[in-house]
This record gives structure tokens, sequence and C-alpha cells, in this order.
């Protein structure tokens, strides 16, 4: 119902709206003017479009509102059934006219649609962390592979003992980021260490960064502002890997960030893969400076993925999994760890879509379209 109201109490404001363009749509001054008669009538077109969704919205809500009252009070079968049948007609009518409507009213982040580079690294822990973090990137890929998604993996950098310091891997799809951006911050494991004779639980944790993968017309990065190192590759490796100097270290000058690649035997695969990372880690940082200037405003910070803030803890002797941004648990951790990510995800973004609706409606954001009525 709150959700209704809300959508709803957008109605009055567009309907009126759509009355100012058909004032100004009569002006001879404007329809003198066809760059001018032709925004207006875009306009014109799109409000009407939605307040024919909000009409359709509201009626359906109240099918819906009349066969619950029935079914609640009424005891003639033949009545009970025609109220399950209008139930059955105008539910998933409302439940998508709720998503059409709430897209218009209230747009996605534009980077929702981009790929994504995510990077997974061992943080406080010692090796316990590095088994952590191992288990973090697993679940990603397998969630990945769920979904669909391509998987590129462009760095790691394993430990001796099945863990993982840092993973960094390409995520390629359908709306990847606007699914993944929430998983962006550090995750806390509670559990008992295999090499733990006491039976104590250990805390340790693994940071989560999620970058939107930058095209070229997203971040301009002169060709002088980078330094490009080669060296010979460390760890495990075939052969060739580590008897040439294939790996790649770019130090990009005005942001300090450095990004090392060597995983591949060319040199030239290395530097295209750490360029691709930097192009997404500078691209990070222009979002992350937006988000800093307007924070003063928001309520809440569900959708920036903090990366000093603990955002979820996996508490193995509970089989729980709770995400502390939103206050929401699962108790089903193994097949979480498995990938079966869809419940916790859709409960953030559903997080997200409520607090951009309040931010937008208190004033401390504005809806873009034609919800937004000019003045």
């Amino acid at each position: 119902m709150k959700q209704r109201e809300r959508l709803l109490s957008h109605r009055d404001q567009l309907e009126a709206r759509l009355g100012e363009l058909d004032q100004k749509l009569m002006d001879p001054e404007v329809s003198s003017k066809p760059s001018e008669l032709r925004k207006l009538g875009k306009e014109r077109s799109d409000v009407d479009t939605l307040v024919r969704k909000l009409r359709e919205y509201q009626s359906a809500g109240k099918h819906i509102d009349e066969a619950q009252a029935l079914l609640a009070d009424e005891t003639d079968e033949e009545l009970r059934a025609l109220a399950k049948a209008d139930l059955d007609t105008y539910q998933p009518r409302v439940e998508a006219l709720e998503k059409e409507i709430s897209n218009i009213l209230f747009p996605a982040d534009p980077n929702d649609a981009k790929d994504v580079i995510m990077e997974v690294r061992a943080g406080t822990g010692g090796d316990e962390a590095a088994l952590f973090a191992g288990e973090l990137y697993r679940m990603y890929t397998r969630y990945a592979e769920r979904q669909g998604w391509d998987i590129e993996v462009l760095s790691s950098n394993e430990t001796g003992i099945g863990g993982l310091k840092e993973g960094i891997v390409s995520l390629s799809g359908r709306g990847v980021y606007g699914r993944m951006k929430f998983e962006s911050g550090v995750h806390r494991v509670q559990r008992v260490p295999a090499t733990e004779a006491s039976g104590r639980i250990h805390t340790s944790a693994a940071t989560v960064a999620v970058l939107p993968e930058a095209e070229d017309v997203d971040v301009e990065i002169k060709d002088k502002d980078l330094r490009v190192d080669v060296y010979r590759s460390s760890g495990p490796g075939g052969q060739g890997v580590n008897t040439t100097d294939s790996a790649v270290r770019i130090t990009h000058a005005p942001s300090g960030l450095v990004v090392t690649c060597q995983d591949e035997r060319s040199q030239i695969k290395n530097k295209a893969k750490a360029m691709k990372i930097l192009r997404s880690r500078l691209l990070d940082m222009k979002i992350r400076e937006q988000e800093e200037a307007m924070r003063a405003t928001r309520r809440s910070q569900v959708s920036t993925g903090d990366r000093s803030a603990k955002i979820r803890t996996y508490n193995f002797p509970q089989s729980r999994v709770t995400d502390h941004r939103i206050n929401f648990s699962l108790h089903r951790l193994q097949e979480i760890l498995d990938g079966d990510l869809d419940e916790l995800v859709d409960a953030l973004v559903n997080a997200a879509s409520e607090e951009r609706m309040e931010e937008v409606e208190s004033g401390g954001g504005q809806a873009q379209g034609p919800a937004a009525p000019q003045r």
C-alpha cells in the first residue's frame, strides 16, 4: 500500500503539468518555433503516457482492494471464486505497472548497464582471510555463471594453501553493474578455522570493489600521464611466463593509481588488461567524487558501497549471512557461497530503489524525465 500511495501521489502534479503543456502548445508564439514545438510535444506525449499508466494502476489497485475485501467477508463460494479470479487478473498487471512507473519516475543509475571489474582482496586475518577471499571470489564467479555472464580473469595472486591474496575479474553481460554494485565493501567471516584446536571462533575480513567498466569516452587518459614499467613475472607460471619481461606495471601520475598485471605471457596482453583495470578505477573515482558532493543531502548510503564500512557478515556456526546496511539476514550460508545470491541482491536493489524514491520526494534529489514537472 505504501508503494501504491507513493506512486499515485505524483498523479495530480503530472495532470497539472499536462494542462500546462496543452496551453503552451496552443500558444501561437510556440507554434511558430518548430524546435520548441517538438520539445513540448515530446514532453506532452511522455507525461500523457505516464498519467495513463497511473490511472490504470489506480483502477487495477481498486479492483484488488475490492476482491480482497470480498474474500475476507464473503462466504458465498461463487462470489469468492469471482474475487479470486479478479486477483489473478489484476495482481500481475499491478506489479508490472509498478515497475514501469517506478522506472520512469525514478530512473536507474546510468551505469547500471555497464560491465564490471570486480576486485577481491584478503583483509585482516592472515591465512584465514586469504581463504575467505578465495571463497568470495568463487561465490561471485559461480553467481556470474548462473546469470549467464562472461567471465575473464584479469589478475590472480593465490596463496599456497588455496587462498587468495587478490583476484581481479571482468564480468560482462546484461545489467551486471546494476546487480553487483552493492557488493563493494568489507565482508567479515566468523568461523572456527581448521587449524584452531580449541574450537575458538575467529573473525577475518576481505574487501570487495566493484568498478563499472570504463569505455574510452568515460575517462580521458593522456599518454604523458602514464609511466609503464616491464619486468619479469614472479610466482607460479608455465614456461615463458617467468623467463621474459612480460609483466607490466602502469602508474597514472595525476591520481597516483598503480596497476600491475603479469598473468599473460604476452607483454601486450598484460598491458591491455592493466589499462582496462586503470580506466575502471579512474571512472570509479570519478563516480565516488560525485557521490561525495551529494552525500550531505543523502540520508542513507546503501548504494554507495563505502569500502571503509563493514557491509556483511558470514557467520558459519549459525549458517547465517547478514547484510548490515539493510538489516537483512538469510540462514543458508552454504547456498549463498555456492553462488545463490539472487535473494540477497534483490533485497539490496529494492532497498536502494526505496531510498531513491524517498530521496527524490523529500527534495534530496530530482526525478528525471516526465516526472520532473517544469515550473
